[in-house]
């Protein structure tokens, strides 16, 4: 059985002259990072291992998600890979995750996330909001085999 977490980053702000990669989260998004990790560190399990996307808005993300969870930052691994807002590159690092790794946790993008949750867990969701969560849950032993799998929570900062 392996466990996923998807987390979409934060809400990011347009108010900097600085290319895309570079976005910082923006006050609502510095708000609702920490008020979601905290939340969801108190009700699921902490995770094997985090990968982030190295864009700004998405590493600021993991690193409350981080905290909430007494993960060193350092332990985050960033992907540029994970830079990717349609999808294939988030499902070729998932399923690349090491078999020894039983639950991930990701932080990226949409439309990868809101794509990947659709795709491959049970429960549509028409728009995976900034930092929102969802974990889904796959009958594998190895991460090079995903499929359908079963969405068992989701959360998102307006729900709390």
């Amino acid at each position: 059985m392996k466990t996923l977490y998807v987390v979409r980053h934060a809400k990011s702000s347009w108010k900097f002259d600085v290319i895309d990669h570079e976005r910082p989260l923006n006050d609502r998004g510095l708000n609702d990072a920490p008020k979601i990790a905290s939340y969801i560190a108190q009700h699921m399990p902490k995770p094997d291992l985090m990968m982030s996307s190295d864009a700004m808005r998405a590493k600021t993300t993991a690193f409350f998600f981080a905290k909430a969870y007494q993960i060193p930052e350092n332990d985050i691994v960033l992907d540029h890979t994970l830079y990717d807002f349609e999808g294939r590159d988030l499902v070729n690092v998932i399923r690349n995750c090491d078999d020894s790794i039983h639950c991930l946790m990701v932080f990226g993008h949409n439309n990868a996330m809101t794509n990947f949750v659709n795709i491959y867990g049970n429960k549509r969701i028409d728009n995976v909001p900034t930092a929102g969560f969802t974990a889904i849950t796959f009958d594998i032993e190895h991460w090079k085999d995903i499929n359908q799998g079963k969405t068992i929570f989701t959360c998102t900062p307006k729900e709390l």
